[in-house]
């Protein structure tokens, strides 16, 4: 049995022809080599456009809900012996429906495998929490082993699906086993954002590593993803706001006020300086995740500071903020859209390292003429004339 569910080829033949297009449209190829390359590695899945897609999610939802109702109703709506069964029928379903039907992150596919996984999720709580009566809380045993379990389980669906949303998940879930695990330290409150940002940046540098293989190509969309939320969560991590707001969190509960936290100076450093080195990095590569973190950042940023210190009433620093924006990104996009400074504002057409494409176009549509035969005896063609007369022999 194979580790993928999908065709591994799909995500390469994907990735060609969206790198084929680019190169259409920049005048590289002609619609002839564009076609050539198109039928040479086809798009045999079904994946429908966004709404249809959204669509097709509902519909499965419902229908999927519906049947478990059903089947409850036959089992009096005992709790493990619906479950179970639903969740084996869900699994089989999900496998018949991706291989004969050749879905691709269609929608439907999506919608089973994300019930599938709520299922699987509720029932390892259900048998922690409620069958070996443990009690859930931050830094508790009994919570170590469901994120645990959680986690496990989120990485092998993630190995076998390439889904997006679930590796988002069980990284976010990394993350929060590993902050349980702090807590149950004499002074893991207090190292608890350090080892989170560090955990953060390293998982950023792993991510970027994974993403430059060839190998990983089914994986692409996914790491992709998990290298920008690997950046949002190593500033988050030393966020003024988070580290305080969190703190009172889990020392006070939710009070009206946090209390302020030890080492206050250099969180407010790392809130202001963080997004500038985004900036900084993302327009020195340039990278357009490091630019979208920047300004991300630094919006959070800017909210941390009115948090705590307001200088202008909320609608009119909005105002001010958004006329300045706006009047920016209009200047910086006439300033570059000749490039200057090695920055441009026209259309992002990087190329694929990985693909390859050249050779394979080169291999697959360039065709040399045959080489002509050579000329034997030829009759005909010779004309003959005089005293009135003409003829051919």
């Amino acid at each position: 049995m194979s580790l993928h569910a999908y065709n591994p080829d799909w995500p390469r033949h994907e990735a060609l022809q969206a790198q084929a297009r680019r190169w259409h449209r920049r005048g590289l190829l002609t619609a002839e080599q564009l076609a050539a390359v198109e039928a040479r590695f086809p798009l045999d899945f079904y994946r429908p456009h966004l709404f249809l897609r959204i669509g097709l999610f509902l519909f499965t939802v419902l229908g999927a809900l519906a049947s478990v109702g059903f089947w409850g109703m036959t089992t009096q709506f005992d709790f493990l012996g619906t479950l179970i069964p639903c969740l084996l029928i869900g699994a089989v379903v999900l496998e018949l429906v991706i291989r004969r039907k050749r879905l691709y992150h269609s929608g439907a596919d999506n919608a089973l495998l994300y019930l599938e996984l709520l299922g699987l999720v509720t029932l390892i709580g259900y048998v922690v929490f409620e069958k070996l009566d443990q009690e859930p809380g931050p830094g508790t045993a009994s919570l170590t082993v469901v994120l645990l379990l959680i986690l496990a389980l989120l990485v092998l669906a993630t190995l076998r699906y390439a889904d997006v949303l679930v590796a988002v998940v069980a990284y976010l879930c990394a993350l929060l086993l590993l902050g349980n695990v702090l807590l149950a330290l004499p002074f893991g409150t207090l190292l608890l954002p350090f080892v989170l940002g560090a955990a953060s940046a390293g998982a950023y540098a792993w991510f970027t590593r994974q993403l430059r293989r060839p190998d990983r190509l089914y994986y692409r969309r996914c790491l992709a993803w998990l290298r920008g939320l690997a950046l949002g969560t190593a500033y988050l991590a030393v966020n003024y706001w988070a580290v305080r707001e969190g703190n009172a969190a889990l020392l006070s509960g939710y009070a009206p006020e946090s209390p302020q936290i030890p080492l206050a100076w250099l969180f407010c450093l790392l809130t202001a300086a963080i997004p500038l080195l985004y900036l900084v990095q993302g327009l020195r590569r340039p990278d357009r995740t490091w630019l979208w973190l920047g300004l991300l950042t630094a919006a959070f940023s800017v909210f941390t500071l009115r948090y705590y210190r307001s200088l202008l009433p909320a609608e009119t620093a909005a105002t001010l903020a958004g006329a300045f924006l706006t009047a920016l990104a209009v200047w910086a996009t006439r300033y570059l859209h000749p490039a200057r400074h090695g920055l441009t504002s026209a259309p992002d057409e990087a190329e694929d390292q990985q693909l390859n494409l050249e050779s394979l176009v080169v291999a697959q549509t360039a065709h040399s003429a045959p080489d002509a035969a050579p000329a034997g005896v030829q009759f005909g063609g010779g004309h003959s004339g005089g005293g009135g007369a003409t003829g051919s022999y």
